[in-house]
């Protein structure tokens, strides 16, 4: 899969062409990226943590700050990032996977929408903006984690601690498609607290966070197929 190194000024002048807002791209690294030209399928999971795994490495071996990828991103399986550090992702069209994961220090941009079977974002010191629709059938906010900016509507059920008002937050809207059904109707049982939590389960919104993690990594989805 094609790719090559971009300078950071390069960089500036292909999100200036693009229409990426300054205030959105200010706060990454001022260093180099890998860029990605076009729209790109992946096949499998991305681990931004993990570059040598990663479908750009045979191009450019040498890790970089970020990937900059100039167009639709369409992953088949999960996207995920639990390291501090990792990689940043910017994506110039809009980005689709099975499943998004982010508990490191993330920087993640999408000029257009985002579309994911669930986002679980924990605990990250974390740069996340999406100028397009963010469309879920379940989104987990813990531990202070929330996007920074969604312009378009924040979309499907959204689980977060009651310290965390969605009103605060920039949302262009928020929408529950279907606002009866109770979570066991739309998360796997395996991921639901049932009787007494753990230490490190989301006890508040009743999610038990190793195993959800458990089937992230196993390529499992956490929401019911049968609806």
């Amino acid at each position: 899969m094609s790719s090559s190194y971009l300078s950071w000024a390069a960089a500036v002048e292909l999100f200036e062409r693009r229409g990426l807002p300054r205030e959105t791209y200010r706060d990454l690294y001022e260093e180099e990226y890998i860029l990605c030209p076009g729209n790109v399928p992946v096949t499998g999971e991305l681990s931004l943590d993990d570059h040598d795994a990663s479908p750009w490495c045979a191009d450019t071996p040498d890790q970089a700050t970020g990937y900059v990828i100039d167009g639709d991103l369409t992953v088949e399986g999960n996207i995920v990032n639990i390291d501090d550090g990792s990689s940043a992702l910017v994506v110039l069209g809009s980005l689709r996977a099975a499943n998004l994961l982010l508990e490191g220090d993330v920087k993640l941009i999408v000029l257009g929408d985002v579309e994911v079977e669930t986002l679980v974002g924990n605990w990250t010191d974390k740069l996340v903006t999406i100028h397009g629709d963010l469309r879920t059938t379940v989104t987990i906010l813990w531990n202070g984690f929330h996007p920074d900016l969604v312009t378009g509507t924040l979309r499907g059920r959204t689980l977060a601690p009651g310290y965390l008002d969605l009103a605060d937050l920039e949302l262009g809207g928020v929408e529950d498609p279907d606002p009866g059904a109770p979570l066991s109707a739309l998360l796997a049982p395996e991921v639901l607290v049932d009787g007494e939590p753990g230490p490190d389960d989301f006890a508040e919104i009743g999610v038990r966070a190793e195993a959800l993690r458990e089937r992230l990594y196993a390529g499992l989805p956490l929401i019911r197929r049968s609806r």
